[in-house]
């Protein structure tokens, strides 16, 4: 094959053509370069005769080899010489295809040849492969791509790769790394998100459809409550075993005494059970058939052995003695080892490690590198001693440790880890002998003081300590503790002049002085520590309890600019804390002045409102009233008009503090913001509970005056006569209210005060005028047709609520009501269109999808009430009165999974806690319940349900204190809301009671069928 490489760069080719021609060029320069190098190295001249390789495919016939291309290279080269002789074929070399021959294959390469209907070689296989025709057919049909349309997809083509059958080359090698480099590459790029994807569906996933193992964890933890007796009490399985199987005979072992193996072996006879009728006979006849007895020769006795019992006993009890008395100790001649108890007393030498032994062999020959290496090291004999300790090889460690003394004996952990292990008189030897080498050592002193139980020595070892370490703190301190009051004062005068920057003995000193030497000692003590905050505290609260409260404010000003001249930071935090303290100790003079002097330290100013509130809430968190007083106090001096720090104040006087002080402080609040009318409602309030009505009148007077024709003023003292039964004074006013100052509200409650009190035509005319200018007041309607129900008017009660929902369509009360009137009047389909219809008016409502789910359980169809709960849940997923109602929906054993789902989505809503503290109470959990149910009434005090149902809980469960307690924790909360709370409180018939009086009638409604 001859190429002319001068034509192939004659013109110039295109990039098609260069991509088709390289891989050509290429593999013919690399025919050349082997070529040339093999000429260059070959010594002998090759061989001419050559012949074609011929491979399993067969090779051209007659062929003669491919000759090399011409090259200059090889102009200087021998001619004889064959270049490609012992060279390797380039890749991919056919010989003669240059030519045009072709290879061919002849019978003794693929065999003899054989029909379509011969068998195959195997002579077990399967139907449709027994013969050659068959597996040339499933062959033919294995290389035959399906493309039928059924196989083709829209998105990823066909199922299999349409280029299967062809060759598979370097190119495309190379091309599918590339392609698998590059999706590699994309997907790291998109893994972080893709994976986070995952996690979040998985965990979505888990949430709606848990595993049935965590569906039954709760049950699973309760395991733990299980007592041994009750588990033991658990029944059994069944049994498949039959009766013999399962009631097999036990064979029983009855000790024989010796005498009984003595008297035998007397006798020479060999028994292996005792004869039943040995004791009808005592052994000494035997009965035989014929009638016969014929007695046993008692007087006989063998030759078989001798077999003596106690000597057998005593030479047992001897081999004991000898076993003893080998462990004894030979130097006293006492045993180390109870007789008694000798078994018992191995335990001891059990080791208490937990470790393996391999661990502590090396950890032993590591430490005992670490002392042969640096035996100066402290605490190399530390580790080492309590290593053995551990073990328990008590011994040793003391033997290593006072060896580590004698190594270190300047280190003062290895003299008190010695003390420590080693018995009590040695412990005191081995301190001494510290006590010469490190005189200086505080620790080893208090240690020494330690080891001596009475209390005369503890003082002799402390004195001797101080005189040789006076400018100890921690010494004196337990020194002054150890003496009577009148020697700690001794010493503490000394201590201080010992240690004159020691804060604590200062001021341990002044509290034993009396007043005047404590001054004097507190004034020392600001000369010798003019930078510490507490000796001026105490110093104002020495002052506050000798009756110089007037003294108090001049010390702690002169202590702030004390500390600021001696470059002291005032932090406020520190300081509010120390108040906190004084407030504690009962220093109220110096808590409330050291509040004044650094409240508004380091505050902006338009911070300071929000930061004090923020500050005094802190302090009624931590029990310091008058703390949170004083800072109440200062903000009222710098925000005298701001109604909402009046109204903190407020809350925090009704809250803490006594009446005397609320009324004092609303007079102040009211002079200040008389447009507040919650103050003036406020301080009304507190004269009419206390019983004052003229004074509760008057301040109403001064309110109308500040606030004339204020709807709440009118209607507070509407209120306030008809409590006291002045319905006339309650009359005229609400016709001024409605004169002066006409609105819904009003209108209300003068129909209310007509209804409740008998004069329904009054009411049903005030309510017709009302409803003439307030048609889109949903109460009046409600109201309205309330009073026709009352008069048993069913057909314009129906009417009144149809006209209210035309003009109110979004009342959801009102709905309620004209379904409950239909139900009552037994038109239970219509009540049921009645609710769907507002359910459509209204989507994702839950108070009447409530209703629905009710009305069904009322009318007995249960399975249509799951129905629909099921439905509400999924259009309300976090109402909390559905799943409230949903938990006791279930059957009592799935109550619990379900409380816990509905926690799940309603964590802190009061309906689902209530609904969880009744599941407790049911099931008799007395403890759990009452915790539950504090939890509901803490998180929300306006539910008047739960201080219903908790009240009914502590009647059945609880004492009378418990009872009291959670009657007057409601009357304080004052609940206005809950569906049987406002049941009762809105009746008619209950509108003079009280909280207490209705919590009292709401629990005896309550019925326990949940």
């Amino acid at each position: 094959e001859q190429v002319n490489l001068s034509q192939a760069t004659s013109h110039r080719p295109s990039c098609e053509d260069a991509i088709v021609a390289l891989p050509f060029f290429k593999s013919r320069l690399l025919c050349y370069r082997n070529a040339t190098m093999a000429s260059a190295t070959a010594k002998q001249p090759a061989r001419t005769a050559s012949k074609a390789p011929s491979g399993g495919t067969g090779g051209a016939a007659g062929g003669a080899p491919a000759m090399p291309l011409a090259s200059p290279l090889m102009g200087g080269l021998n001619k004889k010489k064959k270049p490609f002789l012992g060279v390797p074929a380039p890749l991919g070399y056919v010989p003669g295809l240059g030519r045009g021959a072709t290879g061919f294959t002849t019978r003794s390469d693929i065999g003899p040849a054989r029909d379509a209907n011969d068998p195959v070689d195997d002579r077990h296989a399967p139907p449709g492969k027994r013969t050659v025709g068959d597996q040339m057919k499933k062959n033919q049909e294995d290389d035959d791509e399906d493309l039928n349309d059924t196989n083709y997809d829209e998105f990823n083509g066909y199922a299999g790769s349409l280029f299967s059958s062809g060759p598979y080359e370097k190119d495309d090698e190379e091309a599918d790394a590339i392609y698998a480099a590059l999706d590699k590459r994309m997907d790291e790029r998109r893994k972080e998100r893709r994976e986070l994807r995952e996690k979040e569906e998985i965990e979505k996933y888990r949430m709606e459809r848990p595993k049935i193992q965590q569906q039954f964890s709760d049950l699973k933890r309760k395991l733990a409550e299980v007592t041994e007796d009750e588990w033991l009490s658990i029944p059994e399985v069944g049994d498949a075993r039959n009766k013999r199987q399962r009631n097999p005979r036990h064979e029983k072992l009855t000790p024989v005494p010796d005498s009984f193996f003595a008297k035998h072996l007397q006798t020479g006879e060999n028994h292996t059970s005792v004869d039943p009728l040995q004791g009808q006979f005592s052994g000494l006849a035997t009965p035989f058939p014929g009638g016969l007895n014929t007695p046993y020769p008692g007087g006989m006795t063998p030759e078989a052995g001798e077999l003596d019992m106690r000597k057998i006993g005593q030479a047992r009890n001897t081999l004991m003695d000898m076993r003893l008395s080998q462990v004894s100790d030979s130097v006293s001649g006492q045993t180390v080892v109870d007789p008694k108890g000798y078994l018992t007393d191995l335990n001891s030498m059990i080791p208490t490690h937990g470790g393996d032994i391999s661990d502590i062999k090396k950890a032993r020959l590591l430490l005992k590198s670490v002392r042969e290496t640096n035996p100066h090291h402290p605490p190399a004999w530390i580790a080492s001693a309590r290593l053995e300790e551990v073990t328990g090889k008590l011994q040793v460690a003391r033997n290593l440790i006072m060896k580590g003394t004698e190594m270190c004996p300047k280190s003062e952990d290895v003299w008190l880890e010695a003390a420590r292990l080693q018995p009590g008189d040695t412990a005191k030897a081995v301190v001494a002998q510290a006590v010469r080498h490190l005189p200086q050592s505080v620790r080893i002193y208090i240690r020494a003081a330690e080891l001596e139980t009475d209390i005369r020595a503890k003082k002799r070892v402390l004195r001797k300590a101080l005189e040789n370490v006076s400018k100890s703190v921690r010494l004196w301190k337990i020194a002054v503790e150890l003496e009577e009051p009148e020697d700690a004062r001794i010493m503490l005068s000394r201590a201080v002049e010992c240690c004159p920057t020691s804060v604590e003995l200062w001021l341990a000193l002044a509290r034993l002085e009396t007043y005047e030497n404590a001054r004097r000692v507190l004034n020392k003590a600001r000369e010798n520590i003019p930078t510490d905050r507490h000796i001026w505290i105490t110093a104002a609260k020495l002052e506050e309890a000798n009756g110089n409260t007037q003294m108090v404010e001049k010390i702690i000003d002169r202590a702030i600019t004390s500390l600021r001249a001696n470059g002291v930071e005032i932090n406020r935090e520190q300081w509010i804390q120390d108040a906190e303290e004084c407030d504690k100790a009962g220093s109220v003079a110096t808590c409330q002045a050291v509040i004044r002097a650094v409240i508004g330290i380091g505050i902006e100013e338009e911070d300071c409102k929000h930061t004090w509130m923020e500050d005094a809430d802190s302090c009624v968190a931590h029990g310091a009233l008058e703390c949170a007083r004083a800072i109440y106090a200062h903000a009222l001096q710098v925000f005298p008009s701001k109604k909402s720090v009046w109204l903190r104040a407020a809350y925090f006087e009704k809250n803490h503090g006594t009446r005397e002080s609320l009324e004092a402080l609303l007079q102040r609040a009211v002079a200040h913001c008389p447009k507040a009318e919650v103050l003036w409602l406020m301080g009304a309030k507190s004269k009419w509970l206390a019983g004052d009505v003229p004074a509760a009148r008057s301040i109403l007077a001064l309110a109308f005056q500040a606030n004339p024709n204020s709807e709440e003023i009118w209607l507070a003292a509407v209120k306030l006569e008809s409590e006291n039964n002045e319905y006339e004074r309650a009359r005229r006013l609400l016709a001024k209210a409605r004169s002066s100052a006409p609105t819904a509200r009003v209108f209300m409650k003068s129909v209310r005060l007509e209804w409740v009190l008998g004069n329904i035509e009054a009411a049903q005319e005030l309510c017709t005028e009302a409803l003439k200018h307030y048609e889109d007041f949903p109460k009046l309607w409600m109201m309205r047709g309330q009073i026709e129900e009352q008069s048993e008017n069913i057909d314009k009660a129906r009417e009144a609520y149809n006209q209210g929902l035309k003009k109110c369509p979004h009342s959801m009360s009102l709905w309620l009501l004209l379904s409950q009137l239909e139900e009552r009047v037994g038109q239970l389909t219509r009540a049921r269109a009645i609710l769907e219809k507002a359910r459509l008016k209204n989507p994702q409502t839950p108070e009447i999808w409530l209703e629905s789910v009710r009305l069904e359980y009322r009318a007995g169809l249960k399975n249509i009430a799951n129905t629909l709960m099921a439905k509400a849940l999924q259009e309300c997923p976090n109402s909390g009165i559905l799943w409230a109602e949903a938990v006791f929906l279930e059957a009592r054993p799935q109550r619990k999974t379900k409380s816990v789902d509905a926690l799940k989505k309603c964590e802190h809503d009061p309906h689902v806690l209530l609904a969880v503290a009744k599941l407790f109470w049911s099931e008799r959990k007395i403890t759990k319940a009452r915790e539950w149910f504090l939890r509901t009434v803490k998180i929300e005090p306006d539910l008047g349900d739960a201080w219903a149902f908790f009240y009914k809980f502590e009647l059945q469960h609880g004492t009378e204190e418990q009872q009291l307690e959670v009657k007057k924790r409601c009357e304080n909360a004052e609940p206005r809301h809950g569906e049987l709370w406002c049941a009762e409180s809105k009746h008619v018939l209950n509108w003079q009671k009280n909280i207490g009086e209705i919590l009292v009638l709401v629990a005896s409604k309550i019925k326990n069928t949940f």
